[in-house]
């Protein structure tokens, strides 16, 4: 047998994005095959497509105790971001042009921000503590009689750290602003309950809860007004042109269905293999550090900075081992600038360019920790041998 077969696969990198669970597949095929109707179509095969479309709806609403009205689907979170935020900022732009955000933000929040700076708007990019944490005192002191929107992220894609958006929300709410939350993240591994956070709009996705890729929704709370992103039919009750993604609505409605039954199952597994990673690793290597909160932040996330070591070779060797990490956000995997999160939170640079994201899923075992713990500190100890920073 050679040492390529040999080799095991441990995909640590939950946070990029998730494997389908099968009972996902079996759920979209039927609408890959036989129920291939248009659910705008009137006749029975559009029917057809079109209950489902609205079970979805209903199975997602109640699963943040939403309305199905208030359940819109997009291609994702980059989409539903983008749908939030312009469509705000187009709309109200003659009440004020001014946006709060934070500069530990996904790209798809970050950019869309910087295009609207593009086009006259003003915007407040919060710097978080060194947790990662946006604190609701700075969103607070940041409004402006100018102010229309606020768009700060549920839990942070690189560090994990969860955001008080219930406070920001209860700020936001007495200011009478808008409030959106980028929550691509966190749905389906905390609990969101609509009635007890006041946003406005709160983006998901389907690849990050084991659903498939180019699926996903916005919340829009009932009588909040957008602009248009997409321009044509009148699908998604007039709010997003353009013909549903059958199987993937009912994959990602499925995947909902599966972490609404598991969501308890999988906190107490998985943050119990992060955790017994994080205190194995810290046993072994010295000089490593833990990014963002301590207590506040996703179950399954461990961001951690490995001193005298550069981030991409460690990601690079880890890969050669079958180890799957990441350096931060999937979405900018070419970059060789360190983390904007991280240096937003005032991390070293040489510990940012440093940093390594591992996120746990519900497959993961305690012998892929292991195996991680047996692997990674003889490849720290390699590298810091080789390095002039160690």
């Amino acid at each position: 047998m050679n040492s390529e077969a040999k080799l095991r696969k441990v995909y640590l990198d939950h946070s990029a994005t998730t494997p389908v669970e099968p009972q996902v597949v079996d759920v979209m095929i039927p609408y890959l095959k036989d129920k291939f109707g248009n659910a705008s179509s009137i006749h029975s095969f559009g029917r057809e497509a079109k209950v489902a479309l609205e079970d979805a709806r209903e199975a997602i609403a109640r699963f943040i105790n939403a309305e199905a009205r208030e359940i819109y689907f997009t291609s994702g979170g980059t989409e539903s971001n983008n749908m939030a935020i312009k469509g705000a900022a187009w709309l109200l732009r003659d009440k004020g042009n001014h946006i709060i955000s934070s500069k530990a933000e996904h790209h798809a929040v970050l950019y869309t921000c910087d295009y609207l700076k593009k086009q006259g708007f003003d915007v407040t990019y919060l710097k978080p503590d060194k947790y990662g944490m946006i604190q609701p005192e700075a969103v607070a002191d940041a409004i402006t009689d100018k102010t229309i929107l606020v768009s700060i992220m549920h839990a942070n894609n690189e560090v994990g750290t969860i955001n008080p958006v219930a406070e920001i929300g209860r700020i936001t709410r007495g200011r009478g602003l808008l409030f959106h939350t980028d929550a691509v993240q966190s749905f389906g591994k905390l609990d969101i309950d609509i009635a007890e956070i006041p946003v406005d709009m709160l983006s998901f996705s389907g690849h990050k809860i084991y659903g498939p890729k180019g699926i996903g929704g916005l919340f829009i709370r009932k009588g909040v007004r957008l602009e248009k992103l997409l321009h044509g039919g009148a699908h998604e009750q007039n709010r997003r042109a353009g013909t549903e993604n059958m199987p993937g609505i009912a994959g990602l409605a499925k995947a909902v269905e599966i972490s609404a039954e598991r969501k308890e199952r999988d906190y107490q597994f998985v943050k119990h293999l992060r955790d017994s990673l994080f205190e194995k690793l810290q046993q072994e290597i010295p000089k490593i550090y833990l990014n963002g909160h301590p207590e506040e932040r996703l179950y399954n996330n461990l961001n951690l900075s490995f001193e005298g070591v550069e981030g991409e070779s460690l990601l690079l060797s880890l890969d050669l081992k079958g180890i799957a990490a990441s350096s931060g956000s999937a979405c900018t995997s070419g970059a060789v600038d360190p983390s904007h999160v991280l240096t937003s939170m005032n991390v070293r640079p040489e510990l940012a360019q440093s940093s390594i994201r591992f996120t746990l899923g519900r497959n993961n075992t305690m012998e892929d920790i292991d195996y991680v713990v047996e692997i990674l500190p003889q490849i720290v100890a390699r590298l810091r041998a080789m390095s002039p920073l160690a």
